[in-house]
């Protein structure tokens, strides 16, 4: 059994500096150093990022690069179990159609082989912001491609977990048409809070279904702000998430730290997620 430590892992970029003034983005010059920056502060576990932009140029993509992935991940101690895909919420391949839908299509079709290749075990689909599912059209379109693919995602040792903006009974009655053994939920705490989402009934709604977790703090219809100042009820979601049975990891998709020093920051966030973790189990 993983110790509180052991479970919580850090999204890509969170020990690089800001790209672009993006608060996510992959962090091209520091990707490496990541690793052994993650060591010391004891974080076993990274979250990949992927963009659209450059997408096939990513290191995860190309048989150099995963091969630079995996000296890295063993030398440093840090699995990369994990893949957020921004890719397919900056172009949905459920809003496009024709050539441009097959285009992004291979595109998915690359990426899953690309961390079934490393180990790579969920992969968020993110159906917020661009990503949002505004049409049934397009409900059914992410639908149809992704149940196509069911059988080869077995295979491959991958399960997508969605990210999603929908309240609690609605997000319950989406991922019920998908089989449970290779879709999932990604539950991210600051988002739902941002939304204003009751996190005992969004966990009541569909916790069976959670796969992997984000912790973040927002203010309530706001950005991204350091955990424990915005409207999340982290320790509350985090002791009902531990209470329905969740043994999973948590990726520390953190407020950046204003003043440069985020591995500090990181520091600080993975000791006050330590401490939840800890109270929802006496």
């Amino acid at each position: 059994m993983k110790t509180p430590v052991e479970r919580i892992g850090f999204m890509q970029g969170r020990l690089s500096a800001l790209v672009d003034g993006k608060i996510q983005a992959f962090p091209w010059n520091e990707w490496r150093e990541e690793f052994s920056r993650a060591k010391p502060l004891g974080l076993t576990r990274m979250e990949w990022t992927i963009d659209q932009e450059r997408l096939r140029e990513n290191p995860l993509i190309t048989e150099g690069g995963r091969s630079a992935i995996m000296r890295l991940s063993r030398g440093n101690a840090v699995e990369i179990p994990s893949l957020t895909g921004d890719c397919f919420m900056q172009a949905p391949f459920w809003k496009a159609n024709g050539q441009a839908q097959e285009t992004l299509l291979a595109d998915l079709d690359l990426v899953l082989a690309s961390c079934a290749a490393i180990g790579i075990e969920f992969v968020v689909i993110p159906l917020v912001d661009n990503g949002k599912i505004e049409t049934s059209e397009q409900a059914e379109s992410l639908l149809s491609a992704l149940l196509d693919r069911s059988a080869s995602l077995m295979k491959q040792g991958v399960k997508i977990v969605f990210e999603s903006d929908l309240p609690p009974a609605e997000l319950a009655q989406f991922i019920a048409k998908f089989p449970s053994d290779v879709f999932g939920i990604n539950y991210d705490i600051g988002n739902s809070a941002a939304l204003g989402y009751d996190c005992g009934e969004e966990i009541a709604a569909y916790a069976p279904r959670i796969r992997n977790v984000h912790v973040k703090d927002r203010a309530r219809g706001g950005t991204t702000v350091p955990l424990g100042t915005g409207a999340a009820e982290l320790a509350k979601a985090i002791r009902l998430i531990e209470g329905a049975g969740y043994s999973g990891q948590y990726i520390l998709q953190t407020a950046r730290a204003a003043d440069g020093d985020h591995a500090g920051a990181l520091a600080r966030y993975r000791d006050m997620t330590v401490r939840w973790i800890e109270e929802a189990g006496r």
